[in-house]
């Protein structure tokens, strides 16, 4: 059986995503194609680096549609552009056409350094791809086998949070994140939602746990295995969270932190919502261990192992 390639844009140039990606490489059998988009150079730097022997076939970009993409062979599509900004944005721009040519439905990036490369005219990568094909409806979720996190807001500013916390946006992103767990993972989630203040009260008149997110929960139950909210400093707890497959919060650090800190490396990032599956590792280029040997590639072993045989 032929499996459709994985893309693969590694990000920035100064980054320890080659580190990973070779080690994962030699720790994990891979099934599918996998196709790097980057420049030659800057690839056959990094082998030379870390030693890496591994035969990579170069592709004719011009003969692409005619190619025969064989199971676990390592690809390279070669882009000339270095410079840096500009650099990844076209190889985000190649793989974009690729999938929309129906070439592959799996993408993974690595560490992109979201002010240099986005200019504050998106949140992060996550906006940046959704917009790229044309997507409203999609969300962030930190995926591992024993628990998932999903944040309602992604990268925004604290201060603006409430004002964005509304019954159809969380609506939204339960519907999105149940109809993943169903499609991709074959099973209904047992979803918990957790409040957006203390102890889900507030001394101000408005409070968005009663009137906000509590209504939205219980216009959902019929259809959903869906619970809240919840306070945010009891349902990370070991004989709390046992009860859920996704834990749904209103802002990234409320559920980014808990789920780094129960399982650090062990952990991906997933666009859904999007018409194709686009992952990447959960940490960022972390440019002061570039050359050290030293980087845990567990995060992108589970990131290709999660793509692959799809």
């Amino acid at each position: 059986m032929n499996f459709k390639p994985i893309l693969i844009v590694p990000g920035e140039k100064k980054s320890i995503f080659f580190e990973i990606f070779f080690k994962s490489i030699k720790s994990k059998k891979i099934s599918s194609p996998l196709i790097l988009i980057c420049n030659q150079k800057i690839l056959y730097t990094e082998l030379k680096r870390y030693k890496f022997k591994k035969k990579i076939e170069i592709v004719n970009l011009n003969k692409i549609s005619k190619k025969k993409f064989l199971n676990k062979k390592i690809y390279l599509i070669n882009i000339n552009s270095q410079k840096s900004s500009n650099y990844i944005q076209t190889c985000f721009s190649l793989a974009f056409k690729l999938i929309k040519e129906g070439l592959s439905n799996k993408l993974i990036n690595g560490p992109i350094n979201k002010t240099k490369t986005l200019k504050k005219k998106y949140l992060g990568i996550t906006e940046y791809i959704a917009k790229k094909f044309n997507q409203k409806k999609f969300a962030m979720l930190i995926y591992n086998e024993e628990l998932s996190v999903c944040p309602i807001t992604t990268h925004l500013p604290l201060k603006k949070v409430s004002k964005k916390i509304t019954k159809k946006l969380i609506k939204e992103k339960i519907t999105i994140v149940n109809s993943f767990f169903k499609k991709f993972l074959g099973f209904k989630p047992r979803i918990g939602i957790v409040g957006l203040n203390p102890h889900c009260e507030s001394i101000l008149k408005h409070n968005e746990d009663t009137e906000v997110i509590l209504p939205v929960v219980n216009s959902l139950r019929k259809n959903f295995l869906v619970k809240g909210p919840i306070p945010s400093d009891t349902i990370f707890l070991k004989n709390n969270r046992k009860n859920f497959d996704v834990i749904i919060g209103m802002y990234h650090d409320q559920v980014l932190t808990p789920i780094k800190t129960l399982y650090e490396y062990d952990a991906i990032n997933i666009t859904i919502g999007l018409p194709f599956l686009r992952v990447t590792p959960d940490h960022g280029p972390n440019e002061i261990m570039v050359g050290k040997n030293k980087s845990n590639p567990l995060s992108l072993i589970k990131a290709i192992s999660f793509l692959d045989k799809k």
